[in-house]
């Protein structure tokens, strides 16, 4: 049984009913990248797990590579708020069982559009998944977003733990981002005109990149200035990203000043097109489909595979996949969107 378990009853429910986590890997530069997605824990919690589409393998490369990770999840106001560090085992021996797996975890619902299975399955390119399994090695967590001034609480993995590694490493080389890049300028515009949360990411001491969300963000000429939280136990400063619930993300160096940081910005990562139109998620216009699907045959290749069948059936859902579906029917907040913004279920 999980270790987490000692954890109080409260944060293990909240850990069990999210439904997004900021997702931190550490780049071979040993930049911090953080993509917020879809997290689905293993229903002993003993792993706490993320999935990446095949065609676009980025962060399940640099999982592999260092395994050191970090995930924050939080929600309401009133509801607990989690940092986990954890170590990264990557899953992609098996790539029909995670498209499977990653459905009924998943659904589809939340990001139909209105569209039935019988439309959405013939979205491949999506639904083939890489699996990226997070044994956590220390929590961190304070009671409500107003209790984060103060110091958190901590829970620490036994100092024997044993910690999966990754599948065997693919041949080949992942090839470059097919997406389009911008001048950051640009797309920092479009980031604060639209409103979704921002999460900065660094390096702790120990080498794990840790996302936090910011209390307020300011454009200024060299990138931006943020307020974060008073109780982070980390030291807000190097190598950094920062994320606007994945729909815009930066790289760059952040740096102390009086009451807040600077976030000096690099460059704009590119730009999937559904982080411009979430409908290309499941209908994806005829270029991103191509470009999509070129890929995730490199991909299926490159691991020895054929290339994932969704099931004609919408596979049934996991008790834990219940409770996440609760919450969106809830219109709970989920990490980084907000019915305030127009970005929780659009």
């Amino acid at each position: 049984m999980s270790g987490l378990r000692d954890l109080p009853e409260r944060v293990l429910k909240f850990i069990e009913s999210g439904v997004v986590a900021e997702f931190a890997t550490v780049s071979a530069a040993g930049v911090p990248i953080d993509t917020p997605t879809y997290y689905f824990p293993s229903d002993d919690l003993a792993t706490i797990d993320v999935a990446t589409g095949l065609p676009n393998p980025a962060k399940a490369e640099r999982a592999r590579r260092n395994a050191k990770v970090g995930l924050l999840v939080d929600g309401a106001a009133e509801e607990p708020v989690l940092v986990i560090r954890a170590r990264a085992a990557v899953r992609d021996a098996d790539l029909q069982a995670n498209c499977v797996r990653y459905i009924a975890e998943t659904g589809f619902k939340g990001i139909s559009h209105g569209v039935t299975w019988e439309q959405a399955r013939q979205a491949v390119t999506y639904w083939s998944r890489i699996i990226i399994e997070n044994q956590p090695e220390r929590i961190y967590w304070w009671n409500d977003q107003a209790a984060m001034n103060a110091a958190p609480h901590v829970w620490n993995a036994p100092v024997d733990t044993v910690y999966p590694v990754s599948d065997s490493s693919p041949s080949g080389e992942m090839k470059p981002s097919a997406w389009p890049v911008r001048p950051w300028q640009e797309v920092a515009r479009d980031a604060l005109a639209k409103g979704a949360a921002a999460h900065l990411t660094v390096m702790d001491e120990d080498g794990y990149p840790m996302p936090m969300r910011a209390r307020s963000i300011e454009l200024v000429q060299e990138g931006f200035r943020l307020v974060m939280p008073g109780g982070v136990p980390w030291r807000i400063a190097g190598k950094a990203s920062l994320t606007f619930a994945g729909f815009q993300t930066f790289v760059g160096e952040v740096s102390p000043l009086s009451a807040a940081s600077l976030f000096r910005t690099e460059r704009a990562l590119p730009e999937h097109p559904a982080t411009r139109d979430t409908r290309e998620v499941l209908q994806p216009s005829e270029d991103t489909r191509n470009k999509a699907w070129a890929r995730l045959e490199y991909e299926a290749r490159r691991r020895g595979q054929p290339i994932p069948t969704p099931p004609a059936e919408l596979p049934a859902p996991t008790r834990l996949a219940r409770l996440r579906q609760a919450r969106l029917a809830s219109d709970k907040p989920i990490t980084g969107l907000t019915a305030e913004h127009g970005n929780r279920t659009k």
